[in-house]
C-alpha cells in the first residue's frame, strides 16, 4: 500500500444516501418556496455542509431558510434512512481488505456526527468505525471545499497529508482533497467523470478500489 491512511467520504461512498437525501432536500426547498429539482440538488448541494445550503439559498433568493430548517431536514432524512438506506455495494469488502492488511482508514464527512452514526448503524458499517475514526465538518470551522476537514482527520490519525488518499464522489470533496495536498480517488457511480476531473484517479465500481490503492 502506497498510502498510510485512507480517508473516506461518507455519503455516496460508504452509504448509498445521496439519492435519498437529495430527493428530500429538493422537495423541502421547493416546499419553502425555493423551487429545486432533484438534479439541481445533486448539482448544487451534493457533498456540501449544511451551512453552504443556507448560504446559496440566501445568495440566490435574498431570503434566509427557517431557523428549524436543519432539524426538520435531518428528521426527514433520518426517517428515510431507517426505511431505505443501504451500504454502497462492495464498500464492506473494501473495509475488510484494509482491515486485514492493517491499513489505517477513517471517514471525513460534510454530514453531522449524528447523520454519520444513524447511517452507519442502519447499514452495519458502525462495526468498522469507532469514534476515533469518524470526523465531521462539525469538527472544523469550514466544510468542503476548504481542506480543513481532511487536514483535521489526518492530524488526528497521525499521518502527514502527503501520505493520505481521499475517496470522494463530489467535486467539492475533490477540491478539498487537492487543497489539502492529498491524492484523491474520484468515485463516478453517481457523478459524471468530467465533474471529478481534478482527481488523481477515477473509478466507477467500489469493488475496484482496494486493488487500485496498492
Amino acid at each position: 500500500m502506497r498510502y498510510d491512511l485512507v480517508i473516506f467520504d461518507n455519503d455516496g461512498v460508504l452509504v448509498d444516501s445521496e439519492p435519498i437525501s437529495n430527493t428530500i432536500l429538493a422537495a423541502y426547498l421547493t416546499e419553502l418556496g425555493h423551487p429545486t429539482s432533484y438534479e439541481e440538488s445533486i448539482r448544487d448541494y451534493m457533498g456540501s455542509a449544511m451551512h453552504r445550503i443556507h448560504e446559496l439559498v440566501q445568495e440566490r433568493s435574498g431570503r434566509r431558510l427557517p431557523d428549524d430548517f436543519d432539524d426538520t431536514f435531518h428528521g426527514r432524512v433520518f426517517a428515510a434512512f431507517e426505511r431505505e438506506l443501504e451500504p454502497v455495494p462492495d464498500a464492506v469488502q473494501v473495509l475488510e481488505k484494509l482491515a486485514a492488511d492493517g491499513v489505517p482508514y477513517c471517514v471525513a464527512s460534510s454530514g453531522s456526527h449524528e447523520r454519520i452514526r444513524v447511517g452507519h448503524r442502519k447499514t452495519g458499517l458502525d462495526r468498522w468505525f469507532d469514534e476515533g475514526r469518524v470526523f465531521s465538518s462539525q469538527d472544523v470551522g469550514r466544510g468542503k471545499p476548504a481542506p480543513d476537514l481532511f487536514l483535521h482527520a489526518a492530524e488526528r490519525m497521525g499521518v502527514p497529508p502527503e501520505k493520505c488518499v481521499v475517496v470522494e464522489d463530489s467535486p467539492l470533496g475533490v477540491q478539498a482533497a487537492n487543497s489539502a495536498g492529498m491524492d484523491v480517488y474520484g468515485f463516478t457511480a453517481m457523478t459524471p467523470a468530467a465533474k471529478l476531473a481534478g482527481a488523481t484517479q477515477l473509478f466507477s465500481d467500489m469493488g475496484e478500489l482496494a486493488d487500485l490503492l496498492v
